[in-house]
């Protein structure tokens, strides 16, 4: 069997070359994303397997004239396939688990910088004012935290906060009954205006619609910490601006924000911010920004390159 990966970053093409060998298959690769020029280079092969670039109907059906019998993403979400267009053309497509552990890790982690005002900390550090102005933080042991969405990533981030002794509330339109023995499900405007800390853990909506939004924030708790380490379109970021400058947000740490794909793995040193809003929540000394990095931990890397080689194989087979 021969698969085609796009996009292939350095830290993925040492896995690439482990993981063919150990399934016995033939791993080409490119650092190219998949398009209408570098289409043909998967030529050959039955499966190819690609990141988060859109793949649309025009490049699918180049895809059904080479041959292409799966399409494997290496990520969790797939909204960046047409999906509409795949299943006309017969093209089975899918996505990857890895270890919740790395964005749920991560998204522990940013509460705490949130509630320690971490970001103001390391402002003041770099011009030498070492005085306690403007830092007083919250401990998490004195927090509610509503964790919205309990599959795999949110209760591992459950799991990681019952060690902080913080209260715990989630919502889920499918309630998991294990943790139902020892947490409260709320519906989500109870869990908005009941809890200090606010963790995401969904995927996007298929319509596009925001979870959160002008009538959201408003019901909030005054002084509420939001973490997103899921989809930047689950947030109207207008609103959340209009909830950090009104003080409605106490802070937010944003792993993931709309139109991140024209920012994201690009340098811009030197250039200015092709996203007002991305530059003005960048501008917030109680919003935390990062590029869309909780993934990125040697086992989920190592998780990603092999289950999409697998789920390529389960789908294909290897003759």
């Amino acid at each position: 069997m021969k698969i085609f990966a796009y996009s292939v970053r350095p830290d993925e093409i040492g896995l690439f070359h482990r993981f063919s060998k150990k399934y016995d298959v033939v791993v080409d690769t490119t650092d190219r994303a998949p398009n209408l020029e570098t289409a043909d280079m998967a030529a050959g092969h039955e499966a190819i397997s690609i990141i988060t670039t859109p793949v649309d109907a025009t490049l699918l059906r180049r895809f059904k004239e080479l041959g292409i019998q799966y399409l494997s993403t290496r990520t969790v979400g797939f909204e960046h396939i047409d999906g509409i267009a795949a299943d006309s053309l017969g093209i089975p497509y899918g996505n990857v688990a890895y270890s919740p552990y790395a964005v749920a890790e991560y998204a522990v982690m940013l509460m705490l910088m949130s509630l320690r005002k971490v970001k103001t900390i390391f402002a003041k550090e770099k011009i030498q004012d070492y005085s306690l102005v403007a830092t007083t933080g919250r401990q998490l042991h004195n927090q509610t935290v509503g964790v919205v969405g309990t599959g795999k990533i949110g209760r591992t981030v459950i799991s990681i906060l019952q060690g902080f002794g913080c209260k715990i509330m989630a919502t889920d339109p499918y309630p998991n009954p294990e943790l139902q023995k020892t947490i409260t499900y709320v519906p989500l405007q109870t869990l908005l205006s009941s809890c200090d800390v606010i963790t995401l853990h969904v995927p996007a909506s298929p319509d596009g619609n925001h979870l959160l939004g002008k009538n959201e924030f408003a019901g909030m708790k005054d002084g509420a910490v939001l973490i997103n380490t899921a989809r930047g379109s689950l947030i109207d970021q207008q609103a959340l601006m209009d909830a950090v400058e009104s003080g409605k947000i106490g802070a937010a740490a944003l792993d993931v924000v709309q139109g991140e794909k024209a920012l994201y793995y690009n340098d811009l040193r030197f250039k200015p911010i092709p996203d007002r809003e991305f530059a003005t929540l960048h501008s917030y000394p109680n919003v935390i920004i990062t590029p869309h990095t909780a993934f990125h931990t040697d086992q989920a890397i190592s998780d990603m390159v092999e289950n999409s080689i697998k789920t390529c194989i389960e789908h294909v087979g290897k003759a």
